[in-house]
């Protein structure tokens, strides 16, 4: 049997159930990147803050810019990650992508607005969320 290849991505370890939500919310936006990453996508930047706001993780594949929003829970008790993205969440990422793309001038062929919704150790990708 071949040794297999360590993933050129930094794995994150399954995470513990008493964390913090600030930790928890960290802890999933590496695995979120990490999982950007070994889909072959660059991540531009993590936790991008202006007056208005954060972005939790650009990313870019193929001249796609990806604004891609974490919500990471330990279960489902109050109900689905993705449901904490609402209207007024939308529209504050759209504000905040714009003024990134404002910033940042990247070359760009289109751009994404996923949600990566973690519950306990599940990490599901829905992209083009809004």
């Amino acid at each position: 049997m071949r040794a297999r290849r360590p993933d050129p991505v930094t794995p994150v370890p399954p995470v513990p159930p008493d964390l913090s939500k600030r930790a928890r919310g960290r802890w999933g936006e590496a695995r979120a990147a990490a999982h950007y990453q070994r889909l072959g996508y660059t991540v531009l930047d993590r936790n991008w803050r202006s007056p208005n706001g954060e972005l939790d993780l650009v990313v870019e594949r193929d001249g796609i810019v990806v604004f891609s929003e974490v919500k990471a829970r330990r279960d489902d008790r109050y109900g689905p990650a993705a449901a904490a993205v609402g209207p007024a969440k939308r529209r504050r990422i759209r504000l905040l992508a714009a003024e990134w793309l404002d910033t940042h001038r990247h070359p760009r062929s289109g751009i994404r607005f996923d949600v990566v919704a973690i519950t306990g150790v599940r990490l599901d990708v829905i992209e083009s969320a809004f």
